[in-house]
């Protein structure tokens, strides 16, 4: 799971619309070197279609030589849990490796949810705040993604790169 990157807040720009701020140009980057740097790299990546999520993941996926397959998902904007896991539920059997760029409350609360436990505390460290550009990795067992239940995953380690300005 990744929470896009910081936002800025325009005035008269629709919350779709937001861009990313000064912070999330150069932190979306980093997560790309983060996600590679992690050997987390995906099969398939469900991406928000707000303005902020999309451009996140286009900084970060320009850090490696070849992408994995984006889909614009619109049902991620403003999703809650059980949404959520529907779109989780409906990814083929064939992507073993799957990344959700999109939003908080929802983003943290599902990584809440399926995390049974964690290493290192990292899960205290979601409960404390689940920032701009944090990255959780989640490791489960299971025989297809309709099987992913809450309690059922572990919760590996919470990520959040952070880019340098440029001298």
């Amino acid at each position: 799971m990744l929470r896009h990157a910081k936002s800025a807040w325009p005035v008269g720009v629709d919350d779709h619309e937001r861009p990313l701020g000064a912070r999330g140009l150069r932190d979306a980057p980093a997560v790309g070197r983060a996600l590679v740097e992690a050997g987390c790299l995906p099969d398939l990546v469900l991406c928000s279609t707000a303005e902020r999520a999309r451009r996140t993941w286009e900084l970060a996926a320009a850090e490696w030589g070849t992408p994995p397959p984006v889909r614009p998902e619109s049902r991620l904007y403003g999703a809650d849990v059980p949404e959520l896991l529907d779109l989780v539920h409906e990814v083929p059997p064939a992507v073993g490796t799957l990344l959700l760029v999109g939003h908080n409350p929802g983003l943290e609360e599902l990584v809440l949810e399926l995390a049974g436990d964690s290493l290192d505390g990292a899960l205290d460290d979601v409960r404390t705040k689940f920032p701009t550009s944090a990255i959780a990795v989640l490791a489960w067992h299971g025989d297809g993604w309709p099987d992913l239940a809450p309690g059922t995953a572990l919760l590996t380690s919470l990520i959040v790169p952070r880019g340098r300005t440029p001298r």
